[in-house]
């Protein structure tokens, strides 16, 4: 999909309308069918050709929707926030609430790898980043964290999440075959490594296993600590 006829989308793109295949468009069923699509297919896979296949429909009707792939690409890293935090209340606890948070988010992104790969670090402008924006401030805030501070602070958090959110989702991208082998390499390949040219790893290499699991919840443990101790300081 490429630059669109832009004028068109916003006066158009919340009427719903009948494809050739009987099926009613929308901007929710196409962001359905753009996951189904790139879950099967891959990011390729998000083309105004193969959408308007998938869906029975004139590639050009989805231009009434979204003005370009990316505005497509906003629209489902989006959705995979709302997924995150549908249903999240966070209580009086705000280091809880941001622990859930992280893990929510980061399940989310796992769930979909290929998508996760391409949307992590881009910005959304929609709704359900809006909340999860104002979700994460807020928290900060509650903390006793002044504007400014929250703000860095949340900044940091995010970035921390999405950034292993998609490490983790470009590993489960990999074939099953290369993954394994870049997991194998911790216990086989660093283990044989010289001790005269590497004394370091070689004092650790019992533990060198570690490096094959995920950080992320390490990472996020480091950060809370590290939030707790900066809130106690005043």
């Amino acid at each position: 999909m490429g630059d669109g006829p832009t004028s068109r989308v916003p006066a158009e793109r919340r009427r719903r309308r009948p494809a050739r295949s009987g099926v009613v468009l929308s901007q929710d069923l196409i962001v359905d069918r753009a996951l189904a699509l790139v879950a099967q297919q891959g990011p390729e896979a998000l083309s105004v050709r193969r959408l308007g296949a998938a869906l029975g429909c004139d590639p050009s009707a989805l231009y009434r929707y979204f003005r370009n792939t990316d505005d497509l690409l906003l629209a489902v890293a989006d959705r995979l926030i709302g997924e995150a935090l549908d249903g999240f209340e966070p209580g009086d606890d705000w280091v809880a609430g941001l622990r859930e948070m992280a893990h929510r988010i980061h399940r989310s992104y796992r769930e979909h790898p290929r998508i996760a790969a391409l949307a992590a670090y881009r910005v959304t402008r929609r709704p359900h980043e809006f909340r999860a924006v104002d979700t994460g401030i807020g928290l900060l805030r509650r903390a006793g964290f002044g504007e400014a501070d929250a703000v860095r602070h949340y900044a940091a958090f995010v970035d921390t999440v999405l950034g292993h959110a998609a490490l983790d989702a470009a590993s489960l991208s990999l074939s099953p075959e290369r993954r394994v082998g870049d997991e194998v390499a911790w216990t086989s390949v660093y283990q044989s490594l010289p001790a005269g040219e590497y004394p370091q790893l070689a004092a650790v290499r019992g533990e060198l296993g570690l490096m094959a699991e995920g950080a992320f919840e390490g990472a996020v443990e480091l950060l809370l600590e590290g939030l707790v101790g900066v809130a106690a300081r005043g």
